[in-house]
């Protein structure tokens, strides 16, 4: 076991992490293993993959380089956080305008690379990275009014939409303009500002509904579901009605072969059809715990940046998770949106622990500024005692 009174990194790291927020989010891993074993035979019977463990192998593959990244991460200072962000930015950026070009189609839409012989979507590292970059704009603006630093993150907010909504990819769109609405409204936004972006989005959204016909069809179904096509989402809720509160059994679910996206939109559906709706409300207990401890650690920073930062990451990796379980249980329209650390995917996978990294890396207690603040609260009380018995000065002392 580790002493306090070490003073070695891997020490002053394990004293000052969140390790219930730690668990809470390997919890997460844990039920997305066991869950990827429930998924993976029937999806792999259906789409002709003679392996039927096939997914589970490569979620293990992947995790191990997630887990890898979320620790790694989680030793950074706020410093080093803001520079690898620009980085990893930077990069995504670049191979995010690149799907535009190289990208296959699929489904009508150009959202992936491969890499290697490795599929990559960009989109998901440019989530985390630019929330960062966001909060520090934003803080920026409340410490230095000279900067333009508003004008920059509506730069920044708009040069990641355009390639989004090329590709297109709504969903992803939505997510980075809510959070980085939140910030902005953190930061101090006027209330017209906020008036006037929510009536920006609200017509971006009758737009795509007019001129994108999946966007129609998808709303469309939602509201009236005799419109249209709704097998997913009927299969989905068959899922629940077959568990009950229990479960059918490790392995005995039978309405999981028919969802097509079972490893994947609808992993919280095979949840409750094998492990009930107990295993449901675990996981919808672990993912609230997680943000609202996230929040709670942003209310008490006192730097601006870590405060914006802790909350947007808290907010993307919340709204992520809300919207993939309301699309299951037939609250919000279907979106191809992945269920945090427990759908199965590599991008999303490593994407999220990069973030949720970064999160730990910026929650982490600082001794040292503690310290600071509990030697100067004395002194900040010492001195109107002193003012109170010093007394006026003497006259000459008054003088020029």
């Amino acid at each position: 076991m580790m002493s306090r009174a070490d003073r070695t990194v891997l020490s002053e790291w394990w004293w000052t992490v969140d390790r219930a927020l730690l668990a809470a989010l390997f919890g997460l891993m844990i039920i997305g293993i066991i869950l990827s074993l429930a998924a993976s035979p029937a999806v792999t019977a259906r789409i002709g993959i003679d392996d039927p463990f096939h997914f589970v192998n490569r979620q293990l593959l992947f995790l191990v380089p997630a887990v890898g990244v979320l620790l790694a991460t989680s030793f950074l200072t706020p410093r080093a956080l803001r520079r690898t962000a620009i980085g990893v930015f930077a990069l995504f950026f670049v191979l995010l305008l690149a799907t535009l070009v190289f990208g296959p189609e699929v489904k009508g839409a150009r959202r992936w690379l491969t890499l290697a012989g490795i599929t990559v979507q960009p989109s998901e590292f440019i989530k985390p990275a630019f929330v960062i970059l966001a909060a520090w704009l934003f803080a920026e603006s409340s410490k230095r009014p000279e900067m333009p630093a508003q004008s920059l993150a509506m730069l920044l907010l708009a040069s990641v939409l355009v390639p989004l909504v090329l590709q297109p990819d709504f969903g992803q769109s939505l997510l980075i303009c809510l959070v980085w609405g939140a910030l902005f409204f953190l930061a101090g936004l006027r209330w017209i500002w906020m008036v006037g972006l929510v009536g920006v989005g609200a017509g971006a959204g009758v737009v795509a509904y007019l001129t994108v016909s999946h966007v129609q069809k998808r709303i469309s179904r939602f509201i009236n579901p005799d419109s249209g096509d709704t097998y997913q989402i009927e299969a989905a809720l068959n899922s629940f009605r077959n568990g009950g509160w229990f479960g059918t059994g490790p392995g005995e679910g039978t309405v999981k072969r028919m969802l097509p996206d079972g490893h994947t939109d609808f992993v919280f559906a095979v949840a409750g059809e094998e492990f009930g709706i107990i295993l449901n409300l675990i996981i919808l207990a672990l993912f609230a715990f997680i943000i609202l401890r996230s929040l709670r650690r942003a209310m008490d920073e006192s730097d601006p940046f870590a405060r914006f930062a802790i909350t947007g990451l808290t907010l993307l990796f919340g709204l992520q998770a809300s919207i993939n379980m309301a699309v299951n249980v037939h609250i919000a329209p279907a979106k191809g949106m992945t269920l945090p650390f427990i759908s199965y995917g590599g991008s999303s996978l490593i994407s999220l622990a990069f973030g949720m990294g970064m999160l730990i890396a910026l929650s982490r207690k600082r001794p040292g500024a503690a310290a600071l603040a509990a030697l100067s609260e004395p002194r900040r009380k010492a001195e109107p005692r002193a003012m109170e018995t010093s007394g006026p000065e003497p006259a000459a002392a008054a003088a020029p």
